[in-house]
């Protein structure tokens, strides 16, 4: 059985739906402020600090002139509550030192600079991930999700 590690501390899942450490990048999908219709994928390498962010259609942020953009703020500050700042400081290869406790002051202590990264895994992920909320309720085990705790009676 595997360790289940609980989320630093609760989050909102409208601005930010899906973040995760994966792949060598802090990296997740990100809401638009101005459009429901639209989301953006956003990422930080670990180790180089290159960041991106661009539409699910690979459409670039407007907002990444020169420094980080609102969506990666956001991206960065929900990984802090999932993860915590000293986990998400250790996978990005960043050191915080004492008073950093949000996602700002992460990226604040990073050398950083933009090189584009293709959002299709990403957001590939993102949707399967919401596929699973369509299945229907069921006591028999879905083989992609064998590794998750069951919650159910009789466990």
């Amino acid at each position: 059985m595997l360790r289940v590690v609980p989320p630093a501390r609760p989050r909102k899942l409208a601005k930010v739906p899906f973040v995760e450490l994966a792949d060598g990048r802090l990296q997740g999908v990100v809401s638009s402020g101005s459009d429901v219709e639209r989301v953006y994928v956003a990422s930080v390498t670990a180790g180089t600090h290159a960041h991106h962010c661009s539409t699910n259609n690979n459409r670039p942020c407007g907002g990444l002139r020169g420094a980080p953009c609102k969506h990666l703020h956001a991206l960065a500050d929900e990984a802090v509550l999932q993860y915590g700042v000293d986990r998400v400081a250790r996978y990005l290869r960043v050191d915080v030192g004492e008073g950093v406790d949000t996602g700002a002051g992460l990226l604040a202590r990073m050398d950083s600079r933009h090189e584009p990264t293709p959002a299709a895994v990403v957001f590939s992920r993102f949707l399967r991930h919401l596929a699973y909320l369509e299945l229907p309720a069921s006591s028999t085990p879905t083989p992609e999700l064998h590794w998750f705790p069951s919650t159910g009676a009789g466990c």
